[in-house]
């Protein structure tokens, strides 16, 4: 029984079009995303949430125990979207180019940071990373980009003694880049040189991972 509204969730659920008992919390979880891509981790809110679904706060409070939950909930959410807009870009090109591959997904990167901009800073810019997300081929998205890297290595293309800090230094480079894009100086130039730039940014990378000199 809602404390607010007298009606039981059950009750609320079945008059909203579109959820039913027991898909409550998932609701609440694709409203908590819409909100976050519209106006990013300050957006996700609980009760906000659950007007867009059509339910009480109460109702909502008995799937997650506060905004910082529904923010770690849409955070993952956001992050498997990343890798899923990665996966589809890397699988366009010949899997025998490693090259190929690591420029088409730092290319989705950056292309999620500029077209997903609520969602990129919902992620990696409004909270702390969560304990239980390290950066380990568990998550899809860092998974792939060190599963690319070890392929380079075994072409030659790596340099071995950079393998073991290669996955992170080629992530820091292209969110930094992503991150001026966003919301540095960047931000305001032409495609063109937006492309220059991240051309420059993946020859800096490559360059050093394979210890050219």
């Amino acid at each position: 029984m809602s404390a607010e509204t007298g009606e039981t969730e059950t009750t609320v659920i079945s008059r909203t079009r579109g959820y039913h008992h027991g898909h409550l919390a998932e609701a609440l979880l694709d409203a908590g995303v819409e909100l976050a891509r519209i106006g990013g981790p300050d957006a996700v809110v609980l009760r906000g949430a659950a007007r867009r679904v059509g339910v009480s706060a109460t109702a909502a409070y008995r799937h997650f125990d506060g905004q910082t939950a529904l923010v770690t909930a849409v955070k993952l959410r956001a992050l498997e979207e990343l890798a899923t807009q990665m996966q589809a870009a890397g699988r366009k090109v010949p899997a025998s180019d490693p090259v190929a591959r690591l420029e088409a997904i730092g290319r989705a990167y950056l292309n999620f940071a500029l077209t997903e901009s609520g969602l990129f800073r919902t992620f990696c810019i409004g909270l702390p990373m969560m304990e239980d997300i390290e950066l380990t081929t568990d998550v899809r998205a860092f998974g792939l980009l060190t599963e690319i890297l070890q392929e380079m290595e075994s072409a030659g293309l790596l340099d071995p003694t950079m393998a073991a800090g290669a996955p992170v230094s080629a992530w820091a480079a292209v969110h930094g880049l992503a991150i001026l894009c966003l919301d540095g100086p960047l931000s305001h130039l032409p495609e063109p040189e937006l492309e220059l730039i991240f051309q420059t940014t993946l020859r800096m990378v490559l360059g050093g991972l394979s210890g050219r000199r």
